[in-house]
């Protein structure tokens, strides 16, 4: 299987990545993104680039893949709409779009999250922008499409955020959220988890289009 991964630098990311190199049927990994991961492996290669709405003079490069795990995302806390909307609706369509014509055999996972609003109409600003982008992403010609949300994640083998505000969270409540993951079921993931239901995703299918967190949970084990 050969995987595409967006957004490998932030705390899901890392985990997900982490899980491909780490699967024996994944043979190829390409991380596209703004910034290098950092991480060196055979199988591993990274197309670097300083505007993702601009992957049209990298057909060919991102041509041929079996599944894309779309890990990107901003949080919308201080931004307008507006932007909120191009950073997340916009750039998200404008490569699903392109990976569609070009991978028509492609299993194609977006991470949005718990609370989604697929009505469109809510009064939750993110929920409602995100559920318009799940909503277009799935009328895409891909051979499948899922929505992954999850809610609660642990980073459990050294991921970081690019939020110094989570990654204090995470370090000052870790002995907290291990024993909730027993109590609440499938509402606190790890970063394992999510990177295993995907490969899992991509390799079988899933019974429904949207994963909550208790069907991340199930997914992640064969």
């Amino acid at each position: 299987m050969k995987v595409m991964l967006f957004g490998a630098t932030g705390m899901v990311g890392q985990g997900v990545l982490r899980e491909c190199l780490a699967a024996d049927d994944v043979e190829h990994v390409l991380s596209v993104g703004r910034t290098s991961t950092g991480a060196t492996a055979s199988r591993l290669r990274e197309l670097v680039l300083s505007d993702l709405f601009d992957l049209a003079g990298h057909e060919t490069e991102i041509s041929g893949y079996d599944a894309c795990f779309f890990c990107l995302g901003v949080s919308s806390t201080g931004m307008d709409e507006a932007s909120y909307i191009r950073m997340t609706f916009d750039l998200t369509l404008s490569i699903a779009t392109l990976l569609s014509r070009l991978n028509p055999r492609m299993t194609f996972i977006y991470v949005s999250g718990v609370g989604t609003d697929e009505s469109e109409k809510g009064r939750s600003m993110w929920a409602r922008v995100k559920g318009r982008t799940e909503n277009e992403i799935r009328k895409l010609p891909f051979k499948a499409a899922y929505m992954f949300r999850p809610a609660a994640i642990l980073p459990v083998n050294g991921e970081r955020s690019k939020v110094q505000a989570l990654n204090s969270f995470y370090a000052a409540t870790s002995w907290l959220l291990g024993p909730l993951r027993g109590l609440m079921g499938g509402y606190v993931l790890t970063t394992e988890d999510v990177g295993r239901a995907m490969l899992n995703v991509a390799r079988t299918g899933w019974n429904k289009p949207v994963l909550e967190p208790a069907d991340i949970r199930k997914a992640s084990t064969p």
